[in-house]
């Protein structure tokens, strides 16, 4: 009988697709899927610890779990990803029903981790590429940055690039399920090299892979945008024209401080480099850093406004146990909520005035389901006439009602 994983995954893009890359290694030891834990024969948890939420989620989880494995003490619990990076084995002296404990840095050695537990079956055939027509695809692990906040250095290690032809094999598989649209994943992702093949090259060798419309990555560092990059790749139309790039803060003291390794503005001048070459530009912004003060907070503000964002994701500066800024005096928490609730108020409208841009325009859109899809530049569409899911249709853009763009196709 086939061991039923349930499982669980919590934090971004990176830990959805190293789950995928987790339970392909258990579906080689004869593992299937379920979405039912009560059905489940192993639990597999995939955490994240940027913000202090997300790992309690996880290990409240876990707890929860205790009632579940002794209703069967033969179950499986593994925890895994960041936080079991973080946290270490002193989960199993907490939790001592827990099985697994495989951090971050140690996904390339999941399946010896298997292998040396005796829970799981001999090696066999994996499963084949999750089907769908979006698939994730990770090009490189870790980051080379030590910013202040931020704990991902420390439970991901340093920058290591997959190899660009395990990267484009891992494409076809994709595409051959399906996918049309492939998202490259990485911490600082546009830094990827791989010998003579830089970030841009990589784009267009997965845009050439067969079946695949479009490519999408995230997340991008400012520094690694260059007009060598524009220029590799201006001419292909199936890079998508959206970068999710985060600037943290409008202040170069409070960036200088964060080490972000950028100043105001080099940022604004990557976003209108961008924006000149038809990208749309959604970003994050931490407020109450610390060291910001009213006046950097007021950067921050003008920021959004120079910057004209499609979107902007805002969060309360939250403490990482092990980074420089947790040592810091913190800002109290009305002063954290007056500065979130001012730029909230502040990005409120930035998504429809970005739809209301778009009218008048030609967009070719990756249709999703019969009568929607997203343009390159991360737009939803409504089309009056179906089409099939997967397919790319060329629509002119007749207006714009909230956050949904109504569309006439475009004939040749």
């Amino acid at each position: 009988m086939p061991i039923k994983v349930f499982i669980q995954t919590y934090g971004c893009q990176m830990n959805e697709a190293d789950s995928e890359e987790m339970f392909l290694h258990l579906s080689a030891r004869g593992a299937m899927r379920t979405d039912k834990l009560e059905d489940a024969d192993a639990v597999l948890i995939n955490t994240c610890t940027v913000r202090d939420h997300a790992e309690h989620r996880a290990i409240s989880f876990l707890g929860r779990l205790c009632k579940w494995k002794r209703q069967n003490p033969k179950r499986i619990i593994i925890f895994a990803g960041c936080a079991a990076e973080r946290l270490g084995n002193q989960l199993k002296k907490r939790y001592p029903y827990l099985n697994i404990v495989s951090g971050a840095k140690e996904i390339e050695n999941f399946p010896l981790t298997l292998d040396k537990s005796g829970l799981f079956g001999p090696v066999g055939k994996a499963a084949t590429a999750k089907p769908g027509l979006f698939a994730y695809a990770t090009i490189m692990r870790g980051c080379n940055f030590n910013c202040t906040y931020c704990i991902v250095p420390s439970v991901r290690g340093p920058i290591k690039c997959l190899p660009a032809a395990d990267i484009l094999a891992d494409v076809q598989r994709k595409a051959q399920a399906g996918a049309k649209e492939i998202m490259l994943l990485g911490q600082t992702v546009n830094a990827y090299q791989d010998g003579n093949v830089s970030f841009a090259d990589l784009l267009n060798r997965v845009s050439e892979v067969p079946g695949v419309e479009r490519v999408r990555f995230t997340s991008p560092h400012p520094i690694y945008f260059t007009p060598q990059f524009l220029a590799a790749v201006k001419d292909n139309p199936k890079i998508a024209r959206h970068v999710h790039l985060p600037v943290q803060s409008g202040s170069s003291k409070v960036l200088g401080e964060m080490k972000r390794g950028y100043t105001r503005e080099i940022f604004l001048e990557k976003v209108h480099a961008l924006q000149a070459n038809g990208f749309e530009i959604s970003t994050d912004i931490i407020v109450g850093f610390p060291t910001e003060t009213e006046p950097d907070f007021e950067q921050t503000l003008s920021l959004v406004d120079q910057a004209r964002f499609m979107a902007a994701y805002c969060f309360k500066y939250s403490p990482r146990q092990g980074t420089v800024a947790a040592q810091m005096q913190l800002h109290s928490e009305e002063t954290l909520e007056k500065r979130l609730d001012i730029l909230l108020n502040k990005v409120k409208g930035l998504a429809e005035a970005a739809y209301a841009r778009q009218v008048g325009t030609v967009q070719q859109v990756l249709m999703e389901e019969p009568h929607k899809g997203k343009t390159s530049t991360n737009f939803w569409v409504q089309t009056g006439l179906a089409f099939s899911p997967g397919s790319v249709v060329s629509c002119k853009i007749e207006r714009a009602e909230g956050t949904l763009l109504f569309a006439r196709i475009e004939h040749d």
